[in-house]
């Protein structure tokens, strides 16, 4: 079993998905691993750690050749895949709503795309969850990132000078990034605050010590979709949170936005007139810029200036922190593949409910039902 990773070509990409960590354990199953050239570089991995820990390194030809294996942080072109061995796996994240071209361009090749990003939230498949990985690490930079851009103090300050009151960060949001960002904001100091649309998350958000910004007595809170995703409002408690969301965002100094839905576009949050309620020098962060923005006006790697706020947002927020995001997204794809390891056979056999709900392509065509 021949196992390759080859080096990110995405733009601003950093990451790289095996480490020599991962790379010591793949060969302790049996398998051999390349890697190509300079593929950890910007993750601060050397080409001579790689090969410390048993990798073979060269170009991107000799690295995919006779490959059964090839794994990616986001799916390399079909192109570069020539020389794999027929039917080859690639694990990675696809986009899969987004690039359909590209799975189907997968199908065509005639090679097995299998999507990290569809990985089930399942207790078992938790330490395979790519998605949970990286927005863990998401949730910490955009309170970083935000506490550098704004111009004051996050913690309270007492001094002979003065008192220099604390911070107010509201967290929209409270999955893996949004409960991420709450706790770094109160390590910094700050005073907290977040909402979503799940009544669950009230619990956890009052257990980091922020406080719960939710509408009561109004009905409309769909709950938890499929897979722990948020769902979609009603109609009246839309209404209801904006009013509620409006007056509360009118007093924070930073605004962390966190709100996804899988296959769709962000939901927005803020409007411009609540950007314009803001004191000037606040800061919004919107983590979701990359597939529509919650934030009206925001922008991917931008700086937006409105009504004296500043707006922003990375494209690929995880890449910003490379060393680490690349450690535990390799991580996520060892657990998975070890997980289905056959010693015997001497490669990994998928079972029908990861395997199904991962797999995008095989044998010629697109065979995820979520894609159908």
């Amino acid at each position: 079993m021949h196992i390759a990773a080859l080096k990110e070509r995405a733009a601003g990409e950093k990451r790289v998905s095996v480490t020599p960590e991962t790379v010591k354990k793949f060969i302790a199953l049996g398998a051999s691993v390349a890697v190509e050239t300079g593929a950890g570089e910007a993750a601060s991995i050397s080409d001579a750690d790689y090969k410390a820990a048993g990798a073979k390194v060269g170009p991107a030809d000799k690295t995919v050749a006779g490959a059964s294996i090839i794994l990616g942080v986001q799916a390399p072109d079909v192109d570069t895949l020539k020389g794999a061995s027929n039917g080859a796996w690639v694990a990675a994240t696809f986009d899969p709503f987004g690039r359909k071209d590209r799975v189907e361009a997968y199908a065509k090749a005639g090679l097995e795309a299998l999507s990290m990003e569809f990985m089930p939230r399942i207790t078992r498949a938790q330490s395979m969850d790519v998605l949970s990985s990286q927005s863990n690490l998401a949730g910490y930079k955009a309170v970083i990132a935000s506490a550098d851009t704004y111009g004051r103090a996050f913690p309270m300050m007492m001094t002979a000078a003065g008192t220099i009151q604390a911070a107010k960060v509201f967290v929209m949001g409270v999955g893996v990034a949004g409960l991420q960002a709450i706790a770094t904001a109160k390590r910094l100091g700050a005073q907290v605050s977040a909402t979503d649309v799940r009544s669950a998350t009230r619990e956890q958000i009052q257990s980091l010590g922020a406080k719960p910004v939710f509408v009561e007595d109004v009905a409309g809170i769909e709950g938890e979709g499929s897979g722990g995703y948020a769902t979609e409002m009603s109609e009246e408690y839309q209404k209801a949170q904006a009013e509620l969301v409006s007056s509360h965002i009118a007093k924070q100094d930073i605004v962390i936005t966190t709100a996804l839905i899988p296959g769709r576009a962000a939901p927005r949050l803020i409007s411009d007139a609540q950007i314009a309620s803001m004191k000037p020098g606040s800061v919004i962060f919107d983590l979701a810029v990359a597939q529509g923005g919650n934030v009206e006006g925001s922008a991917p790697d931008t700086l937006v200036e409105k009504h004296g706020v500043t707006i922003m947002g990375y494209s690929n927020t995880p890449a910003h922190l490379p060393a680490d995001a690349s450690a535990l997204f390799a991580r996520n794809l060892y657990n998975f593949l070890s997980a289905f390891w056959d010693k015997e056979a001497g490669k990994p056999i998928l079972d029908e409910e990861i395997g199904d709900a991962v797999r995008l392509t095989q044998g010629g065509e697109v065979v995820n039902d979520r894609l159908a």
